[in-house]
């Protein structure tokens, strides 16, 4: 991926959830190591972001969330990854 893409990204991050790149970058170290496989640590993190945004998170849609990383099945264009964060 591109500077511009991850620019993009964080900008993004920051304007919807609220969340300044300082804090993304701490939960991105706490779970460099992380198994991205396992539904717990996944939840764990889902629920941990969520707080973070102070955005309330379903319980259908941190569900949805969890399977698509467990199973690799995330997109990665922002108009997909958008859409499926709304509420």
């Amino acid at each position: 991926m591109g500077k511009d893409f991850e620019k993009n990204v964080f900008e993004h991050i920051e304007n919807k959830a609220n969340m300044n790149t300082n804090d993304i970058f701490k939960i991105a170290d706490s779970v460099k190591n992380a198994d991205f496989s396992d539904e717990k640590t996944v939840r764990q993190l889902v629920r941990r972001l969520a707080k973070m945004a102070n955005k309330p998170l379903p319980k259908e849609k941190e569900d949805q969330i969890v399977e698509m990383v467990t199973k690799q099945n995330v997109p990665m264009d922002m108009n997909t990854l958008q859409n499926m964060f709304k509420n």
